[in-house]
């Protein structure tokens, strides 16, 4: 017995550093990009998402909107008020639906984890966000002409973070606390990896979501829902599932469901959708994720 729970502990060792290594630097890389972004840049993003909102674009500002969303280093807490005061400023709803739906899947700090899975993911998940984000306002357009999508009256933001006067401190203060939030999700991640690679068959990951590719997409965009709790700590799975044999459209449709439903965000979406729209945007979210995996499995 003594043996074996000392193989186990040098088998979990060795695969728990490994897996540090690889993905480690990703992780610090992302948190200080992400705090340098959203210290220095949130000023930026707030003038160009209100500059946007006085351009003249008609239905084709959607673009623009979804791609500002994508790059915005804010939380959903933070992301709201910004769109409330566009609205209340005369933006059009579907630029702000699209500017929100991009906002909710990526950040700077998501991207960088992201490179992790390599080239053709990182394009994927940055290119397949700002269509969902695009999506989601053409369908605000064509079907809420006359009608509005949000209420953002019911919405009460958090107190924001970055208040401190000293520039250095609060860049130092949004790294620890970047830190602080995500680094249990991502050392949970690793760990849950070194045991999912020692104690799952492989043969029986791969006929789950390797055999029927189709299938396989479903599966993972379901899994997407009540697994994916942190951008991190889903990273060193994805990376693992992906060389057992996970498809590429498998883990986009995962990295779509996932940010979308995530708790967190669904709890700040419902107080500004209501009920109707908020089922509304679960069913579009899980559509798109599934179509996009499958489409993603036809090409790679």
């Amino acid at each position: 017995m003594f043996e074996i729970i000392q193989r186990e502990t040098v088998y979990f060792w060795f695969y728990f550093q490994v897996l540090m290594y690889q993905i480690a630097p990703y992780w610090i890389a992302g948190i200080l990009i992400g705090s340098v972004v959203s210290v220095f840049g949130k000023k930026k993003m707030n003038s160009l998402v209100d500059g946007l909102r006085s351009r003249n674009l008609g239905i084709l500002g959607i673009l623009p909107a979804s791609i500002l969303g994508t790059i915005s280093p804010l939380c959903m807490y933070g992301t709201i008020p910004i769109a409330a005061s566009c609205a209340n400023k005369g933006m059009r709803e579907d630029w702000v639906a699209a500017f929100m739906m991009s906002s909710i899947l990526l950040n700077p700090q998501l991207m960088v984890y992201t490179m992790a899975l390599g080239k053709t993911v990182f394009i994927i998940r940055i290119v397949s966000c700002i269509v969902m984000g695009v999506l989601a306002g053409f369908l605000v357009y064509f079907f809420y002409k006359d009608k509005k999508f949000f209420n953002f009256s019911g919405f009460s933001p958090k107190d924001g973070h970055d208040v401190d006067p000293n520039l250095l401190m609060r860049l130092l203060k949004n790294i620890w606390r970047n830190t602080k939030t995500t680094g249990p999700y991502f050392f949970v991640g690793i760990l849950l990896t070194v045991l999912f690679q020692r104690y799952v068959p492989k043969a029986a990951f791969v006929s789950l979501f390797g055999s029927n590719r189709s299938f396989g997409v479903l599966m993972a965009a379901t899994l997407g829902v009540p697994l994916y709790l942190c951008g991190g700590g889903v990273v060193p799975l994805l990376r693992s599932w992906l060389e057992l044999g996970m498809s590429i459209g498998g883990a986009a449709a995962f990295m779509l469901t996932g940010p979308s439903t995530k708790l967190t965000n669904l709890a700040a979406l419902k107080s500004v959708l209501g009920i109707k729209n908020f089922m509304l945007y679960i069913i579009f979210s899980l559509a798109f994720a599934s179509v996009t995996g499958l489409v993603c499995n036809l090409f790679f």
